[in-house]
C-alpha cells in the first residue's frame, strides 16, 4: 500500500495511527518532534504525512511550511491532526500548504478514508501529462479499478482526435501542442463541472469516466470544446474552410479534413469487465469503425 510517516509527540496518538493504519496495509514509522520529522523525509520520502498540528520546538505548522517550500517535496500529501477545532486554526494550517484537516479525538474509520482520499489525489496529481495536464497511465488504472471494486457501472468515453499526425506535421509542434494542452484544459473544465474523471491516456488520446446517463452529454461538450480550440489554434480562414493541404504516409501532397473530434462510449460493468487492455483493444475497434466512416462523430460501443 503506502508508505505513512506519523509525527506526534504523544505516543498514544502515534501508536493508535500506526495500529490503525497498519491494520489496512500501511507501512507507518514514526517521528516524535518537527525535526526529526523532517530528518526522516530527508532519508525517505513518505506517500504522506499525518502531522500533528501542536508539537514542541518545530511545531506542525512549521514543518508544513517547510516541507511545502520545497518543490521536490511539495507533492508530498499533509493531514494535519490537531485538538484544535476553531475555523481560525484550520485556516492557519491550510495556508501552511496541509492538505486536509482531522481533529483529534478521531474516530478510526474517518482517518484511514481520509488517509485513502489523499493518497488517490496524489496519485492522480503525480502522474500528469505535461502538456495537457491531465492525469495518465496509473491514474486511469487505480480509478477504473476502484470502481470495479465498488461494483459501480459506469462508461469510458474514449476521445481520439481524426488526421492529428499529417495536422502535426503540417502546422508543427507549437500548434500540435497548443491543440493537446487546449484538450486538456478544455475536458478539465467539463469534468470540473460534472465531478467525472478525465485523463489523457497519450500522444492524441483521451477519455472521460462517467455515469452512463452522462456520457452523450459529456461527449457532444467535448466535441463542441474541441472546435473551439481549433478554431483559436488554425485561425478563422483555415477553420472556415474546413481543410489543409500535407503529406500522406507515402509523401504525397493530399488534402485532409481538418482535425475533429471521434468519441467512442464504452459501457462497462463488473460482470463484463476483462482487463484494462481489454478494454482498449474494444475502443480501438470501435474508434476504427468511426473513423472508417469519416470520423468527427459520437457512437455507442454495443
Amino acid at each position: 500500500m503506502a508508505y505513512v510517516l506519523c509525527v506526534d509527540d504523544e505516543e498514544s496518538i502515534s501508536g493508535l495511527v500506526r495500529q490503525i493504519l497498519v491494520m489496512n496495509g500501511h507501512e507507518v514509522a514514526i517521528a516524535t518532534d518537527g525535526f526529526k520529522a523532517l530528518e526522516s523525509v530527508a532519508q525517505r520520502e513518505p506517500d504522506i504525512l499525518v502531522l500533528d498540528r501542536s508539537m514542541p520546538g518545530m511545531d506542525g505548522i512549521e514543518v508544513c511550511r517547510q516541507l511545502k517550500a520545497n518543490p521536490f517535496l511539495s507533492r508530498i500529501p499533509v493531514l494535519m491532526l490537531t485538538a484544535l477545532a476553531t475555523v481560525d486554526f484550520k485556516i492557519e494550517g491550510f495556508n501552511a500548504g496541509a492538505d486536509d484537516y482531522l481533529v483529534k479525538p478521531f474516530e478510526p474509520r474517518e482517518l484511514t478514508a481520509r488517509v485513502s482520499s489523499l493518497l488517490r489525489i496524489s496519485l492522480r496529481e503525480g502522474d500528469r501529462n505535461p502538456s495537457s495536464g491531465l492525469p495518465g497511465g496509473r491514474a486511469i488504472g487505480a480509478h477504473i479499478e476502484e470502481k470495479l471494486a465498488r461494483g459501480e457501472e459506469f462508461t469510458v468515453v474514449y476521445i481520439d482526435l481524426d488526421y492529428f499526425k499529417p495536422f502535426a506535421d503540417t502546422f508543427g509542434f507549437v500548434a500540435a501542442d497548443a491543440v493537446i494542452t487546449g484538450v486538456g484544459k478544455m475536458l478539465g473544465a467539463i469534468v470540473a463541472t460534472s465531478g467525472d474523471f478525465a485523463a489523457h491516456i497519450g500522444g492524441d488520446d483521451f477519455l472521460i469516466v462517467c455515469p452512463p446517463e452522462r456520457a452523450q452529454t459529456l461527449a457532444e461538450s467535448a466535441t463542441k470544446g474541441f472546435e473551439d480550440v481549433m478554431h483559436e489554434v488554425v485561425g478563422p480562414e483555415i477553420w472556415r474552410k474546413g481543410a489543409f493541404k500535407g503529406l500522406n504516409r507515402d509523401g504525397e501532397l493530399q488534402e485532409f479534413p481538418l482535425t475533429g473530434l471521434t468519441a467512442v462510449i464504452v459501457e462497462v460493468n463488473r460482470e463484463t469487465f476483462v482487463s484494462l487492455s481489454h478494454l482498449g483493444e474494444a475502443a480501438a475497434t470501435w474508434k476504427r469503425a468511426a473513423k472508417s466512416t469519416g470520423g468527427n462523430r459520437t457512437i455507442w460501443a454495443k
